[in-house]
């Protein structure tokens, strides 16, 4: 049900571009308005999250670690599974962002007669490094639609992503490749028991969103051809923030946009805002340095002690009642002690 209705909202989306820009001409909210606002709520909601998580107290040390703690000078230290400095957070950090350290350590369990056994899953591991590189190269390759004159590095990556010179235009691996890495995430969660039971609407909305994306830009370069003079005077226009729509560039331009606008909005307030959320993990940016440094809950709070003189000052009468032994007896008991004390030094 999760995906039949995030599958239907982007659907949804498609028509309202579609209804919008062929029925009700409304070019410039599709080419203009929503795009502006797309952005500005993603820097501004992007923001916001992080603000809010950097602001966020950490009550607790507790870096993930599968490793040996740095301790005494003759047991050996596992410095990636269990960081004890900042430069040793740096480089799992490095390598978690970059390579996607953990997923690729990830394990499967299944059984086997009557025992339990983990294997290797690196399916998963390939699929998301594959789709996070893709998207990126996409996304750096559309800066040649926001900029006069394109930068090098920008030519040299559309030069190697259609090496293979297939087709005219050229094929762009990326596209493709970005689009068979999103249908296998979106598989893996339809086919896979355990995966389908904990998957929700907002697990399925990206995936359908990142799909049509990928499809209508595949469409719109390789199928249903648009002007691509026009949409650079667009683009160029909004990057310049004296924007123009002209006439003319074609229904499926604005359905992709309007479709990138939407993930644009929707990305920090949903699951993908781990892009910045990872930087702000406690699991992942502390040291495991407990045994050297001492931390600190910074939501501990002023206790008032009561001391042991004070429960005793409380509870003395009761004690002595019961033959508990106190420090200091009542001030009767104390009078009589006197007392005493001084007939046996008069009688001496």
């Amino acid at each position: 049900m999760g995906a039949l209705f995030s599958f239907g909202v982007v659907i949804a989306l498609v028509i309202i571009a579609l209804v919008g820009v062929k029925g009700a001409h409304l070019q410039a909210l599709f080419g203009v308005v929503i795009p502006y606002a797309a952005v500005v709520t993603f820097f501004i909601g992007l923001i916001y999250r992080v603000v809010k998580w950097g602001k966020s107290p950490v009550p607790f040390h507790i870096p993930t670690t599968c490793g040996q703690q740095k301790s005494l000078p003759w047991i050996k230290h596992n410095k990636l599974e269990s960081p004890a400095t900042g430069k040793e957070v740096f480089l799992r950090m490095v390598l978690e962002v970059l390579l996607f350290r953990s997923l690729f350590r990830n394990l499967k369990m299944q059984r086997s007669g009557d025992r339990v056994v983990y294997g290797s899953a690196k399916w998963l591991w390939l699929a998301g490094i594959v789709f996070h590189y893709s998207f990126l190269i996409v996304l750096i390759r559309h800066l040649r639609l926001f900029t006069n004159p394109v930068p090098s590095f920008v030519s040299l990556i559309e030069s190697v992503d259609g090496f293979l010179q297939i087709g005219v235009p050229n094929l762009m691996m990326t596209g493709v490749v970005l689009l068979a890495a999103v249908t296998y995430l979106f598989l893996r969660r339809i086919y896979i028991p355990q995966v389908r039971y904990i998957s929700l609407p907002a697990d399925y909305f990206p995936l359908f969103l990142i799909m049509a994306i990928a499809a209508t830009g595949i469409l719109m370069r390789y199928f249903i051809r648009v002007d691509i003079v026009k949409v650079k005077e667009l683009t160029t226009g909004l990057a310049r923030l004296s924007p123009t729509v002209p006439d003319g560039i074609g229904s499926i331009f604005y359905i992709h946009i309007f479709l990138v606008s939407t993930l644009f909005a929707y990305f920090p307030f949903s699951k993908l805002v781990h892009l910045g959320g990872i930087f702000l993990s406690p699991t992942r940016n502390l040291a495991n340095n407990s045994r050297m440094v001492r931390h600190v809950n910074p939501w501990n709070y002023d206790v008032k002690v009561h001391t042991y003189e004070e429960y005793e000052e409380e509870f003395r009468d009761k004690m002595i009642s019961v033959g508990i032994p106190v420090e200091k007896n009542p001030p009767a008991e104390e009078n009589k002690t006197e007392e005493a004390s001084e007939e046996s030094e008069g009688k001496e």
